[in-house]
């Protein structure tokens, strides 16, 4: 198989992948504040489109289902970190890859508000959100020139940013809060890292 094959290929169960994701959570909000129990894995994947074996090739629960946009958006942490100018101080690096990685597009607020209220869903979360620290350690680690088997610097940044990025979220969802997830995100990072780059036009 050549390379260009591979890719599509890669590129198809990509899209199946976040199809079902999407189906689920979709499904699950329509269903109401008990909608993950009611949603049944034969919805779903009708839904998405697929058949219920192609849904069990992907997922194992349909909680790990509705948080794989999560799970995605996180395992892309460190490339995002990576991609940002060499020369650009950490902390507004790293602001600037986390917010472009978790707000473009913006959270769905009810879909958010769904997986931080239902206790299965937010411990998915918790683990989808988790899997950015390894990539994300490495790439400060890689930054920085810190050696990740003796200095902890790397781990516990990375570990302090997947959790803002966690108290952000709830800040966002919070009643009467009004301004857009970059810019709750925005302020959050910033007490990690003090010095904050100015606001973009995304934050407004």
């Amino acid at each position: 198989m050549n390379d260009d094959a591979m890719d599509l290929r890669a590129r198809n169960s990509q899209a199946t992948r976040e199809a079902i994701g999407q189906a689920a959570l979709r499904l699950a909000i329509e269903q109401g504040p008990n909608g993950l129990a009611l949603v049944r894995v034969h919805d779903i994947a009708t839904a998405a489109g697929v058949s219920p074996r192609t849904y069990n090739n992907y997922f194992s629960s349909r909680a790990e289902a509705i948080c794989a946009f999560q799970a995605d958006q996180s395992r892309r942490a460190g490339q995002a970190l990576r991609s940002r100018p060499a020369d650009e101080p950490l902390g507004q690096a790293v602001i600037a890859a986390v917010i472009e990685l978790y707000t473009n597009p913006e959270p769905d607020k009810a879909g958010l508000r769904m997986i931080m209220s239902t206790p299965e869903l937010e411990g998915e979360a918790l683990k989808a959100f988790s899997m950015a620290e390894g990539p994300l350690a490495e790439a400060i680690a890689t930054r920085t020139g810190a050696d990740p088997g003796r200095d902890l610097f790397p781990a516990v940044t990375a570990a302090a940013v997947v959790g803002t990025v966690r108290v952000a979220g709830r800040r966002w969802l919070e009643p009467g809060n009004t301004e857009s997830f970059a810019a709750t995100l925005r302020r959050a990072l910033s007490c990690v890292f003090p010095v904050a780059p100015p606001e973009g036009p995304q934050d407004r």
